[in-house]
């Protein structure tokens, strides 16, 4: 239906170029409030701005240039070709995180941080996870090479929300442990990335506390002037520290009205290679191998070789776009992400008393991901909305985990598929007379969790069924929110927004009853939940921004919180509750950002965030029972409960120096600290809270060449600073004077290039960890690569 109303319209090609090198300047975003329309710019740097023919005012912004402000008649009498000059400092930015549409900083009260393409070519970010942390602004956990899990502002895990294309990828399953789905995403197809920090629940919904990482991939980008091309980008990369071979090649395609993306992306990671200067506990003195059917324990000819940690990885990604005209626009994308078996290094270090390991094994299986994206956006004059925008998304997960102990013959596999459907349809509509913008829209989310166990005799070859991790279980979440953006002067903007959410989960715990007495059966948890937020943005001009942001947050219990049986360390054994209700986090934040001299930016922002109703582990029975048999030993029965707060506090701080066109200084500090009420009604540290950590850059950039020489820095944690739940951990920490666990503070000193020979050509290279520290970073459980020389040859046409 959509298809056949649409109607046929005339386009208009603006060129945008580098004032000082005539280069076309792509991903140059254009906006305009009346009427509401944006665009962005391809790779030839040209943008169709028929749609923009009545506007008076067009915000043309591109980060790290000046921005402008012209008419479509301005443009007109320019011949429509714009040349933009490079910046020194300045505070503006567009970005679409906030509120699902795209807006200046100057609109948003919360802060958001944006990683660019530009930023990834330069810096060649491993995996996904590993653009998070070059921001300088998120802490990455590895419990193995295969790995990445986020730590913001104090929250990790199911408390931080993940989105592709707008698209939410956080399942029913997210757990409160540490989590590595993000390895799925391919870096060479993400267009951008931006980190939304603080409770994001108005737009997001569920999990949204600690910060919301949107991932935009690359996007078809229309052809203009009747011209059919064809371009792409094919790269290879290599480096030292794990035998990296990864090739790349993604192709762009069109016309006026249609036009694709396809991309391939193939790893393959060999074991990884710690530093030479830190801790000996870090060291890889033995690994277990099965020879002649007998687990052998085998002397490592090289300690720092982490043995085994290599894996395999493919992504692929097809889009098809077709816009009819300028009110209509329809996408379609296919994405697909698959590793090989990897083994999960941190439960491969554990050693029992006699100094024997504890597994002989101890891997996720190949974890895949889908994703199937309908995307309709929709440009109007009525009286209801002036955009609108639907998405509809299928996708389908797949993880799996595989453990033996050691000398134990018998396998245990478990596989979890979730099925995960969603709607939103998301309305923006200006209200000229009162100068403002309401953004409103609904959302229905459902996950389908199918959860199977199988126990295998590898000496016979017997296979058992097992005991699944979770139990059959249906979970829906289904929404309606509004925000209010009110302009109460020409320096001064308000924003306020209300969500309802209402969830529903079923589980059938009946697959499990065979291997845990558990005393129910099935299980129903029904709830909702409301979430507010206010924010006002003070902006007396161009060089100063302030905002003040109140918010809530939210997180419904999943299947994984409800229903899973596992051990969290040796010893003990968690159990199902079904009676969990949703978290509730209660959010304050300041900012403050400052131009000096139009070369020195300095931008603070402090907060504080209070978790109630938190979800921990505390102690329980079962059947009247604290401890139960698990795994062949007497382990104390926990579950999670509703039974505590977290509270956080913390700053976030980033300096920016520009001594010339050619040279910047930058550097980004974050401070946090957090506490959690423990079962005796004290409070411990936060698990979730790392260290001070921070990364300062110096970057040469002239012409076709670029270059940064930064440092990478985190603070430490004695054993007392530790949290309780990781002074179980010893195998993660070294060990102090005492031999109790502590985690060290850590330095590296990396330097990266990038020089494009010409059109066709680029190399890309650099030397990580020069100094060839050996180091882990907070809670991680394998160590960070040692000295690593990274080479990559990039080929565009």
């Amino acid at each position: 239906m959509f298809f056949f109303i649409c109607f046929l319209a005339q386009s208009q090609t603006l060129a945008i170029k580098d004032l000082n090198t005539g280069e076309p300047l792509e991903y140059v975003t254009l906006y305009s409030q009346r009427p509401i329309n944006s665009g962005v710019s391809n790779a030839n740097g040209e943008v169709d701005i028929a749609s923009f023919s009545s506007a008076e005012k067009i915000e043309i912004r591109l980060y790290g240039y000046k921005t402008l402000i012209k008419s479509y008649e301005d443009l007109k009498k320019e011949g429509f070709v714009l040349y933009l000059s490079p910046t020194t400092i300045f505070l503006q930015q567009a970005v679409v995180s906030a509120t699902r549409w795209s807006q200046s900083r100057q609109e948003i009260p919360s802060k958001i941080t944006t990683i660019s393409r530009e930023e990834i070519e330069l810096l060649n970010p491993q995996t996904a996870a590993d653009i998070l942390g070059i921001s300088g602004e998120v802490f990455i956990q590895k419990s193995q090479q295969g790995g990445g899990s986020p730590m913001v502002r104090g929250f990790s895990t199911n408390r931080l929300l993940y989105t592709v294309d707008g698209i939410r990828m956080n399942t029913a399953i997210y757990r409160s442990g540490n989590l590595h789905n993000v390895i799925s995403l391919d870096p060479f197809a993400t267009e951008n990335t931006e980190v939304f920090f603080g409770p994001g629940a108005i737009i997001y919904g569920s999990d949204a506390i600690g910060a919301v990482m949107s991932f935009q991939t690359l996007r078809p980008e229309l052809i203009l002037n009747n011209e059919k091309n064809i371009s792409g980008n094919i790269t290879l990369r290599s480096n030292t520290a794990n035998k990296e071979k990864t090739g790349h090649v993604h192709l762009k395609y069109g016309g006026e009205k249609w036009a694709g993306v396809s991309s391939l992306s193939l790893n393959s990671f060999d074991d990884l290679k710690m530093g030479t200067k830190g801790p000996d506990e870090f060291l890889r003195l033995v690994f277990v191998e099965r020879i002649n059917d007998q687990d052998q324990i085998i002397e490592n000819n090289n300690p720092r070789i982490q043995i085994p940690s290599g894996y395999d990885q493919f992504n692929i990604m097809q889009k098809i776009r077709f816009s009819p005209n300028t009110k209509w626009d329809f996408q379609y994308a296919f994405h697909y992400s698959e590793t090989s078996l990897f083994s999960r290094y941190d439960r491969l270090i554990r050693f029992r008393p006699d100094g024997t390991p504890r597994s002989a094994e101890w891997k996720y299986g190949p974890q895949s991901w889908m994703m199937n994206h309908f995307k309709v956006s929709h440009i109007s004059n009525s009286s209801l909305f002036d955009q609108m925008t639907l998405n509809l998304a299928y996708q389908k997960f797949e993880e799996s985990r595989i453990d033996r102990n050691f000398n134990n013959p018998i396998r245990r596999t478990r596989v979890e598929n979730v099925d995960a459907y969603s709607a939103n349809l998301d309305f923006l509509k200006e209200l000229p007379s009162k100068r403002a913008k309401l953004f409103y829209g609904i959302e229905g989310v459902l996950n389908d969790v199918v959860s199977i166990g199988n126990d295998e005799n590898i000496e016979t070859g017997e296979v058992l069924r097992g005991a699944s991790r979770y139990p059959d279980s249906q979970w829906a979440s289904y929404a309606m929110y509004a925000s209010y953006q009110q302009k109460i002067s020409m320096k001064s903007l308000i924003q306020t927004g209300l969500r309802y959410n209402r969830f529903l989960l079923n589980a059938d715990f009946s697959n499990n009853l065979a291997f845990y007495p558990l005393p129910f059966e099935k299980s129903k948890n029904e709830d909702g939940a409301f979430n507010v937020n206010f924010g006002w943005v003070y902006t007396p001009n161009d060089d100063w921004i302030l905002h003040a942001n109140f918010s809530t947050g939210f997180r419904t219990p999943n299947v994984d919180d409800i229903g899973k049986v596992f051990d969290s360390e040796p010893g003990t054994v968690m159990i199902p509750n079904p009676n969990l209700k949703p978290e509730y986090a209660y959010n304050f934040e300041f900012n403050a950002g400052k131009v000096i001299s139009e070369n020195i930016m300095i931008d603070l922002t402090a907060y504080i965030t209070r978790l109630d109703n938190a979800l921990v582990r505390r102690e329980s029975t079962l059947n009247g029972k604290d401890s139960i048999l698990y795994d062949g030993e007497l382990s104390r029965v926990l579950a999670l409960q509703n039974a505590a707060f977290v509270r956080i506090i913390g700053l976030q701080a980033a300096l920016e120096i520009k001594f010339s066109n050619y040279l910047t200084f930058s550097s980004k500090l974050n401070i946090q600290k957090g506490r959690e009420e423990t079962e005796d009604g004290l409070s411990s540290p936060s698990r979730h809270a790392p260290p001070t950590f921070g990364v300062s850059r110096l970057e040469f950039k002239k012409g076709n060449f670029r270059a940064q020489l930064f440092s990478e820095y985190s603070g430490g944690f004695s054993f007392l600073q530790l949290p309780l739940e990781e002074r179980g951990k010893p195998e993660l920490y070294a060990k102090d004077e005492n031999g109790n666990p502590y985690s060290p503070s850590w330095a590296t000193i990396n330097l990266k290039g990038f020089y494009k020979f010409n059109d066709f050509l680029s190399l890309s290279g650099g030397v990580e960890n020069f100094t060839n520290i050996r180091y882990r970073t907070y809670s991680s459980g394998i160590a960070a690569p040692g000295r690593n020389l990274i080479f990559a040859l990039i080929a565009n046409f």
